[in-house]
């Protein structure tokens, strides 16, 4: 099921936060979309040989077309230097991104608590290429939603962080090809520690939820993460965003704190 297919999102949602920017319907949005939408039918629906014999051809073609014609370098992963909506901040997320058709279909968006501290909130529906034990979500694509929710929820409270620990407990297990609630709120901050709680919902009974401890990185900390993984790979890791962060020493959202207002 694509996100147009997927049950509409509460009305709050939609109409106190809006949609991501990234949500927006460009090239590179669309054809993470099919590529979503072909792997759901590859993974879970029957065909016939002669089918994917035709589709792998073709799609072999697109995929020569699009080497061909990438440039050189990495593409940048579009942070933003300002709080916007949370889908937003890291459009090329292997969980939450739109343009990355690994993403699961999952839609977020930011809210207050009962005591009106920042919360995230939102809404999953995973397809077939989810799956783990039979009619369930796989619980490791559980895991990396809470880690990315946990610390989508760090950046909404100004206190962005890196992870240190994760710790899921899985209560019951949850189904497949329906509607599911999501909830991240940050719980305390201790020194550097940053301390937040996500939870899973289906028809309002709580099938997972996560504790994490996420590390405030300093300025210094993150540059030399960067540039040793840069050395390490065998590839392009950083980009030209990326690049200009280490050439101004790091001044970007989430390394030096909480962003102003």
């Amino acid at each position: 099921m694509s996100r147009a297919e997927r049950p509409p999102l509460p009305d709050s949602a939609t109409a106190e936060h809006g949609a991501p920017l990234v949500s927006a319907d460009s090239p590179r949005n669309r054809l993470a979309e099919a590529v979503r939408r072909i792997s759901d039918v590859l993974v879970g629906r029957p065909l016939e040989d002669p089918e994917l014999s035709a589709a792998a051809d073709a799609v072999t073609g697109v995929a020569d077309d699009l080497e061909r014609a990438a440039g050189p370098g990495k593409a940048p992963r579009g942070m933003p230097d300002h709080l916007g909506h949370p889908q937003d901040f890291f459009p090329t997320s292997p969980v939450l991104g739109y343009s990355n058709p690994v993403a699961p279909p999952v839609d977020v968006w930011a809210a207050r608590g009962e005591d009106g501290r920042p919360e995230l909130a939102g809404r999953a529906f995973f397809g077939y290429p989810y799956e783990g034990p039979p009619t369930c979500v796989h619980g490791g694509v559980i895991a990396e939603l809470f880690d990315e929710m946990l610390g989508s929820v760090t950046i909404l409270a100004g206190r962005p962080g890196m992870t240190g620990t994760l710790t899921v407990r899985y209560r019951r297990p949850t189904p497949l090809l329906t509607p599911l609630d999501l909830v991240a709120r940050l719980t305390r901050v201790e020194r550097r520690k940053i301390f937040a709680w996500g939870g899973i919902y289906h028809a309002g009974e709580l099938t997972a939820e996560a504790e994490g401890i996420f590390i405030e990185v300093r300025t210094d900390r993150m540059l030399d993460i960067l540039t040793t993984n840069a050395k390490g790979a065998q590839g392009d890791v950083v980009d030209a965003q990326l690049q200009e962060f280490v050439d101004r020493g790091g001044e970007i959202l989430g390394v030096d704190g909480p962003p102003p207002g």
